[in-house]
């Protein structure tokens, strides 16, 4: 086995021999398709977040992987997009395996903590707590036989589904799908009503933070190095009603920050927005749609199919591994007690803390 050497660089000081490297694995490896993965999210992510770093892995002084994240105080990491980052992953070709802990210590990190890593890529999978997965709307046959097949598995959906279109489509005053919407105010629009629905529902406001804007404004800015950020909106009577903030590469969207105004719920603005978004992007080289985790009706029903995807951290011999051992291990002993649904309050208490943390470390 030829020995492991971990440089640590910023995007932007990654040279072109590497970035073609970088292009290179990520065709090569269907897993790695989604625009999380691209060079492109890389850059607009260090764009707004000045902690933004890769790890370049060689073996034999070749270039044989990446593993893009955020570096923090005390030696502690997040993945690349922080706690936006739905899929992370190592860059690398396919059937290359990597372990983590080599490669943070290689790259002078204590702990890292992933809450989306690609649980087909092992070592994710072996420092997990946990095992998600990320919905997938298959495309790859165009959008009839999407309509088609998930039709015959969930009747009752779709024929929900087809009844709020033909409300949409009886409105006198009309209405519009644009699939790609440039117009800035409209986009402000709907990332309002997202900013008023997490704070409605209890969450933390993602958009609150300034490096989150930024990465929005980045990624629509202008078409990036195997990504690109996509607006799409409804609007009925020439009023907005529904919007969707999301990112492409070549042939995959991930479905991202949806929001539609509470006073049109009735007909399905956002469903009925998703399924358009579908039907013209399916004709412009868009062969899956990912949804993301959550258990939520409107994925279930439309999506195909899961990956799975691994929360957990990994870590090395450091002062903030040690700290982060003794919390998690106290989390531990607190759910073998016989305290019912208590137990779970000191596990959920740290991802919280950790996801707050996430946010604001930029």
């Amino acid at each position: 086995m030829k020995p492991l050497d971990v440089e640590v660089a910023r995007p932007s000081q990654l040279g072109a021999r590497e970035r073609e490297t970088w292009r290179q694995m990520q065709a090569a490896n269907t897993a790695l398709a989604g625009p999380y993965f691209s060079l492109g999210f890389l850059d607009a992510v260090e764009k707004a977040r000045a902690d933004t770093r890769v790890a370049v892995i060689r073996e034999g002084g070749e270039v044989t992987g990446f593993l893009p994240f955020h570096r923090g105080v005390m030696g502690h990491a997040r993945p690349l997009g922080g706690p936006l980052g739905d899929h992370h992953a190592f860059i690398c070709e396919p059937g290359r395996a990597f372990e983590l802990p080599p490669v943070l210590k290689g790259a002078g990190i204590g702990v890292m903590d992933f809450h989306g890593g690609l649980a087909t890529q092992r070592t994710f999978a072996d420092h997990a707590f946990e095992i998600d997965g990320s919905w997938v709307i298959d495309l790859s046959r165009g959008y009839d036989a999407f309509i088609e097949e998930r039709s015959a598995i969930q009747p009752k959906a779709f024929r929900n589904l087809r009844a709020r279109r033909r409300k949409l489509e009886d409105l006198p005053e009309g209405f519009e799908f644009r699939v790609n919407d440039t117009r800035p105010e409209a986009l402000k629009t709907v990332l309002d009503w997202k900013s008023a629905q997490y704070v409605r529902t209890g969450h933390f406001d993602v958009f609150s933070v300034r490096w989150t804007q930024d990465l929005v404004k980045a990624l629509m800015e202008s078409e990036r190095d195997g990504c690109r950020g996509i607006f799409s909106s409804l609007e009925i009577g020439g009023k907005l009603v529904a919007g969707h903030f999301g990112m492409r590469s070549n042939d995959v969207l991930h479905y991202w920050f949806p929001a539609y105004d509470p006073d049109y719920s009735h007909i399905g603005p956002g469903l009925a927005l998703l399924t358009e978004i579908c039907r013209e992007l399916s004709g412009d080289g868009v062969r899956e749609v990912h949804l993301g985790p959550g258990e939520y009706d409107f994925k279930a029903h439309l999506a195909a199919w899961q990956f799975p995807l691994a929360q957990g951290h990994a870590e090395t011999p450091s002062v903030f591994a040690a700290a982060r051992s003794v919390a998690v291990g106290s989390a531990k002993a607190v759910e073998k007690l016989p305290l019912g649904p208590l137990k779970t309050i000191p596990r959920r208490a740290l991802r919280r803390i950790d996801r707050m943390a996430g946010f604001h470390a930029a």
